[in-house]
């Protein structure tokens, strides 16, 4: 009789078929979606409306990712949501079977592998690689020593004009108070090896555009990680008259998404020369100011973006003198949920409600340039569903490419590849209408922010 660690037990899970490697599960129990590459056997299992992960993998490995993973949902930490451990597994002839490690599948998301399978531009290519970045620092801002930096052990999904990566592995992982400069030299030595083998692959494979070279895009990586850390942690010292560049920090900061907890300043003797130094710094400024206002719980950059028509919305109608928090409850009612409601139940499943309102807002901006008009939202709204989301594949399972036009070798399974891997790349349902769009800067660039501020 198999044993379940979990502190969220879902007890649909009993009844299935645990006395069965996962290799060897009828595919009833099964839903087909895109995987990254693993040397574990994994596979998507359907209970009910729910969507889970399983994962084969020894015991103590098992029990570990499972606590880890915990920890990570605990501090609000983008990585998979782990949900049991199934141990004591035996065959039919009464040999043991590996544990299962069970986590929720992260709707609308995709591995990597996916997102290049479908000819992914440079410039969006250098969004996931701030994606990877942020995640990156974040992990090691809260002592979360990776292990095993790679793309493989990472699910993108959007977020606005960007992207957000989370955690999907962590069987290597260890959790401390802090971590040294060499503890993180030790995960960045592992994220060149393992980052310019994929880059590697993909190139290899004609998945990577020709003009990216591997080993740039891993030294791009690395170089926009010690970028970020330096401006989320590094000493910044100063003339005592320039007091104003205390603010510019904070601002920058929260500019990259993160908020001051504690800012350790110091001053000489004589206050001729500051001194400042973030100690505390927490990742998703935006999101938690969203939250607050509206109850929205979304990405970083789509909070961001929904946060800058909020204010929009407060200037037009003449309200910057009302609290933000009753304004913040009128364009909920008068501008958000109008969007979300209008899309028909069928294509809901095709973008989550955060990031349609982001592209209605797309749409209704490049609508009303080429009528030269101020479109209407709700005009927009519909201008949208009919011309753009309509068009589009049904991301909520994860899956963006039509059968019809590429098969599988093995559905359950897609680390096997396609039946036919010689046909013309299909169109990247992640970048729609970016031929129209203005290129976006870099959201790394922080030379670029520091300008700005100043």
């Amino acid at each position: 009789m198999p044993r379940f660690l979990s502190s969220r037990p879902d007890s649909r899970l009993i009844p299935l078929p645990w006395n069965l490697p996962l290799a060897e599960w009828p595919t009833d129990h099964l839903v087909a979606l895109p995987r990254g590459i693993s040397r574990h056997v994994v596979r998507f299992i359907k209970v009910g409306s729910s969507v889970y992960a399983a994962k084969e993998v020894i015991e103590h490995l098992a029990i570990h990712e499972y606590r880890l993973l915990t920890d990570l949902h605990r501090t609000d930490t983008p990585a998979v949501e782990p949900l049991a451990v199934v141990t004591g597994r035996v065959d039919q002839a009464g040999q043991p079977l590996d544990p299962v490690l069970v986590t929720r599948h992260l709707e609308f998301s995709l591995p990597y592998r996916a997102l290049f399978d479908f000819g992914v531009r440079p410039d969006t290519v250098s969004r996931l690689l701030d994606a990877l970045v942020v995640l990156l620092a974040r992990l090691h801002l809260i002592g979360f020593l990776w292990g095993d930096v790679s793309l493989s052990n990472v699910l993108f999904r959007r977020d606005a004009g960007q992207f957000a990566a989370y955690l999907v592995d962590a069987e290597t992982a260890e959790m401390h108070e802090t971590l040294t400069d060499g503890q993180r030299e030790h995960d960045l030595m592992i994220a060149h090896t393992n980052l310019y083998g994929e880059f590697s692959d993909l190139e290899a494979g004609r998945m990577l555009d020709p003009s990216l070279d591997p080993l740039k895009l891993v030294d791009t990586i690395i170089a926009r990680y010690r970028d970020l850390w330096a401006e989320l942690t590094g000493v910044e010292e100063f003339p005592g008259t320039e007091t104003f560049r205390i603010e510019n920090r904070v601002r920058r900061l929260n500019a990259l998404g993160f908020d001051v907890a504690e800012l350790d300043i110091r001053t000489s003797a004589d206050g001729s020369r500051i001194r400042i130094q973030p100690k505390v710094v927490d990742a998703g400024h935006h999101t938690r100011r969203l939250l607050r206002l509206t109850g929205l719980d979304t990405e970083e950059n789509q909070a961001r973006r929904l946060l800058n028509d909020l204010d929009t919305f407060r200037a037009r109608t003449n309200q910057t003198h009302i609290d933000e928090a009753v304004v913040a409850h009128q364009w909920l009612t008068e501008c958000f949920q109008p969007v979300v409601t209008a899309v028909p139940a069928d294509l809901r499943g095709k973008r989550e409600a955060a990031q349609i309102f982001h592209e209605v807002l797309d749409y209704r901006w490049y609508a009303s340039q080429r009528q030269n008009r101020e479109v209407p939202l709700v005009e927009a709204t519909w201008g949208y569903i009919q011309d753009v989301l309509r068009a589009l594949p049904d991301e909520v399972s994860g899956s963006t490419v039509p059968v019809s036009e590429r098969q599988l070798a093995n559905p359950y399974d897609p680390s096997q590849g396609f039946v036919d891997d010689d046909g013309p790349m299909p169109v990247d349902p992640w970048e729609e209408a970016a031929n129209e769009a203005a290129p976006n800067p870099a959201f790394l660039d922080i030379e670029a922010l520091r300008a700005r501020k100043r």
